[in-house]
């Protein structure tokens, strides 16, 4: 989920458990010293809250679920692939793979079996991609605009099943009756053709022409029937043409209603469609809804929905739409939405959590979830999901009983939610030992020994996350414990190289603002600038201390304490950081600079530059936007544009923005961007010429250092591939002259092409002396010494980077060569563990059928293509190892 679902603990702090602004006097100078500090100031300044409770699914074995699912998707019948694509979503979305989950949304939206999925995981894509709905005119003017955002025609879609034959004459009365029959309505007549009435259902069939008594009456009363005169003649005028006019609403729904009492399909039919096109707004659905499903018109009941949907999360501020959408009953959620109810509910229980998850919204959706479910996954998704708000809003009882119930359906995680519980009954002892026994019997997992180790003291919890540190070094508390322990035994270089640690390679906000605040701590005013400037980049409306105080207004105290920056400053600053690789850092300058008269168009793109770097695409999109919106230019503004196109993956409309934009105005961004994605996107070997030509034209442009350095490290990547080794020499060289750091590494390359490694091993160690951020230099390294040394540097890189799978696989096959067979694949499960990675599952996939394990190597082999099902080499592994299987 985008914000934050907090724990218990972070619930029960009292507002005032810190007061941020004791700490910021506006004199400079006065604060006293750190080591002067009272403990208990001290203590609630570096407080860490326990771990949240991720309402998620997390099974013990994701490759073997996503296997399954694989699997199932292979053979199943199309009307339940929806359903396993949304599985599949839910096992991406516990590993926190954001681009996965979403082609798992789109591969159910597209392979969508009915109408009302295709409603609702439109919708949900729609609202996982919120961030990307102001490029949509972007979009829209290349021909692209995201077919999952355009509302559906919904009677379209919905062909109609209703016969247009009369019903069958049996018991015709034979007597002579009048071909018209005079219905009376109030004071009013209606006279109707007889038997075009009587074609209208099997009810009226019978009246007319059957044994009853009207069928011998020239005149029959209507007036209890709820229909008026108009409506009447409305009906009459549809038994002969067979269409509806043009009608008002309200005689619509009257006329549906008598339609629905007579078992008069077709006109029913006809009302429920003609309803359904007048669905424009959330309040013509909110209107209408109640009589689509008391009424059985499942058309008018979708287009009702898709409005609701369409408007997330909006649509969850209006208290009638919640109504309707959390009270509907087991007689009704058909109608409104088919067989996809239990995505439905996942999707409105999402929205409602992200809004607040201690609503009553939240818990009626998730009610509805529970009640939806009807596999043994749906049900432990649901079960854990209502746990987590039941434990939030402090009904212990009803979480205690959800949580043994998604325990008891093989959710393993939910173990967490009892043991939390356990510990708010004073019952640490029996908390510790359902972790252990869960421990003792499953593979285990970080956040095994993370949960057990609140329920201990001393050695025994640093052992325990220093464990979970090891098997998932993604986890941010075992950090973010371990430093503000350091911190309270004024162990200030432990416990910023405990934050360091992680923040090196995962952006978490929580522990940007546990550093922030030790660096208050220590009256170091530069580093927590820089720390809460990065946060605000990253989160405009970040709230620090548990929530209760934003960013914004303690960066406005902390600016008290600094010196004021000229622009000069700035730029001298944003060189020093860039170049010494401090991508932090080099956000914090372009935040401070974005609050001058600065051009903001090229300061936002700079940012976007440094939010991808870091791994930070949605920041980045959002910097892109602002680019876009800040541009000076015309031809500026294409550029940025082109860049969006070309990340959001439409790189032929962003190479045709920058030659509109080369045509408005030759530029040095231009001309970047056009080589940029045409040496990414061109499998010919000879456009490497144009690509030359084109960064030539860039570097004759006016523009800064900083991307004229990245210019000519990327001419001089081209000229290495096309064996040009002097010039690529002579455009590293020139490169680093004006402090392209990472020139050094293209250098490297150089060297070791020339068959001189020593060089290139002695440049990469230049690149790591000044880099800031030197695991990609460590890991360019390994490929520039011996053996052991390359063992050495690899290690490195995992520690300081534990994401980089290039090391493990390497580690591995060395493994493997030494016939350390068993060794070899635990390396490669030590990191899929935490990172599903579609190479690590391919290289252990190969390792399993090598040694003859043909299950083992198939469950990798299909759970590797649900994270990328078009990966050639992984379709012709799977296929050769399906063929083994027994």
């Amino acid at each position: 989920m985008r914000t934050f679902f907090p724990s218990e603990a972070c619930k029960e702090t009292h507002l005032n458990a810190v007061n941020p602004q004791s700490w910021l006097q506006v004199e400079r100078g006065k604060l006293s010293k750190f080591s002067a500090q009272s403990p208990s100031s001290i203590e609630s300044l570096i407080k860490v809250s326990e771990p949240q409770i991720l309402p998620f699914f997390k099974p013990v074995n994701y490759v073997e679920v996503l296997a399954q699912i694989h699997e199932e998707l292979e053979s199943c019948h199309p009307s339940e692939r929806a359903d396993l694509y949304s599985l599949q979503f839910q096992v991406f979305k516990g590993l926190g793979e954001v681009k996965l989950m979403r082609r798992s949304l789109y591969s159910g939206w597209l392979k969508a079996s009915t109408v009302h999925e295709k409603i609702v995981f439109g919708a949900w894509l729609k609202y996982e991609k919120q961030g990307e709905e102001v490029i949509s005119d972007l979009l829209s003017s290349c021909g692209k605009c995201t077919r999952e955002y355009v509302a559906l025609d919904i009677t379209s879609e919905l062909p109609a099943d209703v016969s247009s034959s009369s019903p069958v004459d049996t018991m015709m009365n034979l007597n002579h009756v009048s071909r018209n029959v005079c219905f009376h309505i109030g004071n009013e007549k209606v006279v109707c053709d007889r038997q075009k009435i009587a074609g209208l259902s099997a009810p009226f069939h019978a009246m007319l022409n059957g044994c009853f008594a009207e069928s011998l009456f020239e005149d029959i009363d209507l007036s209890q029937n709820c229909i008026s005169p108009l409506g009447m003649r409305m009906i009459s005028d549809f038994s002969l043409t067979g269409s509806l006019n043009e009608i008002p609403p309200n005689l619509l729904l009257e006329v549906l209603v008598f339609a629905n009492k007579f078992c008069c399909e077709r006109l029913k039919d006809a009302c429920d469609r003609k309803l359904a096109s007048l669905v424009s707004s959330s309040q013509d659905a909110v209107e209408l809804m109640e009589y689509a499903l008391e009424e059985n018109s499942p058309v008018l009941a979708a287009s009702c929905l898709q409005v609701f949907l369409h408007e997330l999360p909006d649509s969850l501020h209006d208290n009638q739409v919640v109504e309707l959408l959390s009270n509907v009953n087991r007689e009704h959620r058909p109608i409104m939405v088919g067989r996809a109810s239990f995505s439905l509910y996942c999707l409105l229980s999402e929205v409602s959590m992200n809004l607040d998850p201690t609503s009553d919204k939240a818990t009626t959706f998730l009610e509805q979830l529970v009640d939806s479910a009807e596999t043994s996954w749906q049900k432990l998704i649901a079960y854990h999901q209502l746990g987590c708000v039941r434990l939030l809003r402090k009904e212990y009882g009803e979480a205690e009983r959800l949580f043994k119930a998604a325990v008891n359906a093989g959710h393993v995680y939910s173990v967490v939610g009892l043991a939390r519980l356990g510990h708010i009954k004073g019952q640490d002892l029996w908390s510790y030992e359902k972790l252990s026994s869960i421990i003792s019997s499953y593979s285990q997992l970080g956040w095994m020994y993370q949960e057990r180790s609140l329920y201990c003291e001393g050695d025994k919890r640093w052992e325990d996350l220093e464990k979970a540190t090891d098997l998932d070094p993604t986890l941010t508390y075992p950090y973010m414990y371990r430093a503000a322990s350091l911190m309270r035994k004024q162990n200030v270089v432990g416990a910023l190289a405990e934050l360091n640690r992680i923040l090196g390679f995962k952006l978490a906000l929580e522990c940007l603002e546990l550093r922030f605040c030790f660096y208050l701590a220590l009256e170091d005013y530069k580093s927590a600038i820089c720390d809460v400037q990065a946060i605000l980049t990253l989160s405009p409306n970040y709230r620090l201390f548990e929530g209760r105080v934003p960013a914004s207004q303690l960066r406005t105290l902390v600016r008290e304490h600094v010196t004021n920056w000229t622009t000069a400053d700035c730029w001298l600053q944003l060189y020093d950081r860039w170049s010494s690789v401090d991508d932090i850092g080099s956000l914090s300058v372009i935040y401070q600079m974005l609050e001058s008269d600065a051009a903001k168009g090229v300061l936002y793109f700079r940012q976007s530059l440094l939010l991808l770097r870091l791994n930070c695409p949605e920041a980045a999109m959002r910097s892109l936007q602002l680019a876009r919106q800040h541009a000076s230019s015309q031809h500026e503004r294409l550029v940025y544009e082109g860049w969006i196109l070309y990340d959001t993956g439409n790189c032929d409309d962003g190479l045709r923005k920058a030659e509109e934009s080369i045509c408005v105005k030759r530029s040095f961004e231009a001309f970047f961007l056009k080589a940029y994605a045409l040496a990414d996107s061109s499998q010919d070997p000879s456009c490497s010429s144009t690509v030359v030509s084109l960064l030539e034209d860039a570097l004759k442009c006016p523009s800064d250092r900083l991307r004229k350095g990245q210019a000519l490290n990327n001419l001089g990547s081209v000229y290495v591939d096309c064996g040009k080794l002097d010039l690529a020499a002579d455009c590293y060289i020139n490169a680093l002259k004006i402090r392209h750091t990472r020139a050094h590494q293209g250098l490297a390359r150089v060297h070791f092409l020339r068959n001189d490694k020593t060089a290139a091993y002695e440049e990469m160690t230049r690149l790591i002396e000044k880099a800031r951020n030197s695991a990609s230099a460590y890991e360019k390294r390994s490929e520039y010494c011996e053996r052991e040394l390359t063992k050495a540097d690899l290690e490195m890189v995992t520690r300081l980077d534990p994401l980089r799978v290039y090391p493990y696989r390497y580690r591995a096959a060395v493994l493997m060569d030494n016939h350390k067979e068993k060794e070899a694949i635990a390396e490669l499960s030590r990191a899929i563990a935490f990172k599903a990675d579609l190479h690590l599952l391919h290289l252990r996939a190969a390792f399993h059928e090598h040694v003859g394990d043909v299950l083992g190597a198939l469950q990798d082999c299909r759970a590797a293509l649900s994270v990328d099902p078009n990966h050639q080499e992984m379709l012709e592994l799977h296929s050769r190892v399906n063929s083994q299987e027994p």
